[in-house]
């Protein structure tokens, strides 16, 4: 199956549209047994999500159904020194331990501009160590724009990477960086694709820092009921039609969720609706980061 499972919210009070908080470890555990029997493989985690690992670690133990991902820590800073590369592995190793795992599927660099300081060479070689030495299969980069993929694509010899693709945010698939992955033969992971849950709910439910995101919203919410369709079912026919991506991740609060987002995807539309209309460009709107950070004019 193509969709996977994001697991921040299992060590983490994730997403604007979250009113649960931190996903109860018997919840992940419905969650992650549920998937198993849909044969749902991915699984997205990272150091920086919590607990999120050491969670999935008491589900899954070693069971080698799901082909789990992580991600480096962040390092944020302008030169790379020989204490960074022994703590990426650090990392690494006690992420192996958390998760209860002798090996994953893939790792991630979660900040991409580390790559690209002075010595992040050392960060991909050390990256590449760990691949060599068969605990982890793919390495790969976590990225926010085209300009961090053509710089990434230019340095090194990429297995994956996951990138913000959503009904909203088409950037990467109209400046053609989608299909410049799939031409690499570089498995391609969507993320965010119901931007922290905003493509959900509706303009009313938007809390102050997101009011400007309420005049496109509501259009999105009028031109998804000309087609008949739901939020869910728009978003997710979006990514779900994209033969650049190898699978879309989503973040869970709980069991309903899961079987939700299943059931939206079996009853699809199967005719190629064009959703280029939906497409907006405000960064303060697609990019998470932006949000509350700044006044926004009217």
């Amino acid at each position: 199956m193509k969709i996977g499972i994001g697991a921040a919210q299992f060590g983490l009070d994730y997403g604007v549209s979250n009113t649960e908080g931190i996903t109860p470890i018997a919840e992940v555990a419905k969650i992650l047994q549920q998937a198993e029997s849909l044969d749902i493989e991915w699984i997205d985690t990272a150091p920086a999500y919590g607990d999120s690992e050491a969670v999935l670690g008491s589900c899954i133990q070693e069971r080698r159904c799901f082909k789990i991902m992580t991600k480096t820590p962040l390092f944020d800073k302008g030169v790379i020194r020989e204490e960074d590369i022994a703590h990426l592995r650090k990392t690494f190793i006690l992420s192996l331990q958390h998760l209860k795992q002798s090996s994953i599927y893939g790792l991630l660099i979660h900040h991409a501009d580390d790559l690209f300081a002075i010595d992040g060479q050392k960060l991909w070689d050390a990256m590449q160590a760990l691949k060599d030495e068969g605990l982890v299969k793919k390495i790969g980069v976590f990225v926010y724009n085209a300009e961090q993929i053509d710089e990434a694509l230019k340095r090194y010899a990429i297995d994956l990477v996951q990138v913000p693709v959503n009904i909203f945010d088409q950037r990467l698939l109209k400046n053609g960086h989608l299909k410049k992955l799939k031409d690499r033969h570089i498995e391609v992971h969507a993320r965010s694709i119901f931007l922290q849950g905003l493509l959900l709910m509706e303009p009313s439910e938007l809390p102050p820092y997101l009011s400007h995101a309420a005049p496109c919203l509501q259009k999105y919410h009028d031109l998804i009921k000309r087609l008949n369709m739901t939020a869910m079912d728009a978003a997710l026919a979006f990514v779900d039609h994209l033969e650049e991506i190898d699978s879309f991740i989503f973040g869970l609060n709980n069991l309903k969720q899961l079987d939700d987002i299943v059931n939206a995807l079996s009853f699809l539309k199967k005719d190629c609706i064009d959703f280029s209309s939906f497409a907006i460009e405000d960064p303060h709107i697609i990019n998470p980061a932006l949000w509350g950070k700044e006044e926004i004019s009217s």
